[in-house]
């Protein structure tokens, strides 16, 4: 785009910020007065509409409007959560330079890759063009919201896309129920109902996540000395410094985003071969309030399970694939065969020290989640039998980052001379990321029967 381009639509967010700094104004008056807030959506449109045209610019009244929506969903969301016993959740009293604009279907066009944004009466139309062609047709796209990341201009598209049509006899069974684990290491590990199951390895994006932090701590020790003092106005070069670490933000969110997408296709392109029908997802969402010291609570707050559990719900919904979440407390410390305790193991492989029992950590937790009933307690009934993987498909999530190639070596990584012979080589993975064990089976259990080493 344009100079003059760019500086309109940085112009509709900062008014945008000044509607969401409006509202929170008019509520600190309120509250002071001890008087109710201004929450509803109603409400907001009535002050909105009592503030007279042109007082934000060349924001119109549907993109004002759409920021007033998300400050009345923020605060229900946030009023529903305390009524159910979270005192922590804290009311929208954050001030924000730059909010996201939506307009919806109607108020906008478009034009192969040119895109109308609309403007308040008397401004000159704004039109802008798309680097890409939209991936659906024109009469399905509903809604565009204008946003900024990591310094750069994004018009996200919202369409209405049909739910996925299959030929008779290929249509997901809704008596075929798998079980979904939730990890770090796994994102998703799914156990199916006829003893397959798939791992996805997301250990390409745990290591973007500690090449991107290494990179930074070191960007900041180099600055750390020309950085101004408080109070002070920085240098060109200073303003050169911040705008290239929020480019390099912005394209490892990017890059993370894309790798929980591939992973959530892999698995709902897996169910759809298996003709599974139903979804049983553990929710780990309550071992986040519970201390586990720095690292590991870094970990937790990388890990994103809101996001990997929408983007899953999402593309099932695609698919007819229905989603039930349910309480996955114990599913990776219970024996699926006796259902006693087992101690945490150091790796990945689970042994029962009462039966010898012994297998996937990950898989045996997505097996034990696959019998759980949706709103059920944490007790895994005796009586249901735990269907247990014996042919392990395995997958690799974030082929596209750095390092996640056949050469399994990041570019960041600073060189080191070789010393002494590098030793066999690895052979290459196949196409399409099978395991190397014969008939698909699982690496660390080459008979392929569970329960035996």
């Amino acid at each position: 785009m344009t100079a003059g381009q760019r500086r309109r639509c940085f112009g509709l967010l900062r008014s945008a910020g000044d509607v969401w700094a409006c509202v929170l104004e008019v509520n600190a008056w309120r509250r002071r007065r001890g008087d109710a807030p201004l929450a509803g959506f109603q409400e907001l449109c009535r002050e909105l509409a009592a503030s007279g045209p042109g007082t934000f610019g060349e924001l119109d009244s549907t993109g004002a409007r759409s920021v007033l929506r998300r400050f009345s969903d923020a605060w229900f969301a946030v009023a529903k959560r305390r009524q159910t016993g979270d005192v922590s959740a804290g009311f929208p009293r954050r001030r924000r330079g730059l909010v996201p604009v939506r307009w919806y279907h109607g108020t906008f066009t478009v034009v192969g890759r040119r895109v109308r944004i609309p403007a308040a009466r008397g401004s000159a139309p704004l039109w802008v063009r798309l680097v890409r062609d939209l991936p659906y047709p024109v009469e399905q796209v509903r809604s565009i919201t204008l946003l900024c990341e990591g310094n750069r201009l994004f018009l996200d598209v919202t369409a209405e896309v049909p739910v996925t049509v299959y030929p008779p006899g290929e249509e997901p069974d809704a008596g075929r129920v798998a079980g979904v684990d939730l990890g770090i290491i796994h994102p998703y590990a799914v156990a199916g109902p006829d003893g397959a199951g798939l791992l996805v390895s997301g250990r390409a994006v745990r290591a973007e996540y500690r090449m991107h932090l290494a990179d930074t701590k070191a960007r900041r020790r180099a600055v750390a000395r020309r950085a101004p003092k408080p109070g002070q106005r920085g240098s060109r070069r200073w303003r050169r410094y911040r705008r290239r670490a929020r480019m390099v933000e912005g394209r490892h969110r990017r890059r993370v985003r894309q790798a929980q997408h591939e992973a959530a296709r892999t698995v709902i392109s897996w169910a759809q071969q298996q003709r599974v029908g139903v979804l049983h997802v553990g929710d780990p969402r309550s071992v986040l309030d519970i201390p586990a010291g720095r690292r590991h609570n870094l970990r937790l707050r990388q890990w994103q399970i809101g996001r990997l559990i929408q983007v899953l719900t999402d593309k099932a919904t695609l698919a007819g694939i229905t989603v039930h979440m349910v309480d996955e407390r114990g599913t990776s410390s219970t024996c699926p065969a006796c259902h006693r305790r087992i101690p945490k193991p150091r790796g990945r492989t689970i042994t029962c020290p009462h039966c010898r029992f012994s297998g996937h950590r990950d898989l045996v937790a997505a097996a034990m989640i696959a019998t759980r009933k949706p709103g059920g307690g944490p007790t895994t009934p005796t009586t249901a039998v735990a269907v247990l993987p014996g042919v392990i498909t395995h997958r690799r999530a974030g082929r596209h980052l750095p390092g996640a190639g056949q050469s399994r070596r990041d570019p960041r990584r600073p060189t080191q001379a070789a010393r002494g012979s590098v030793g066999p080589r690895w052979p290459a993975p196949p196409p399409g990321g099978e395991s190397l064990a014969p008939n698909g089976e699982d690496p660390q259990h080459p008979t392929g029967r569970p329960g035996e080493r």
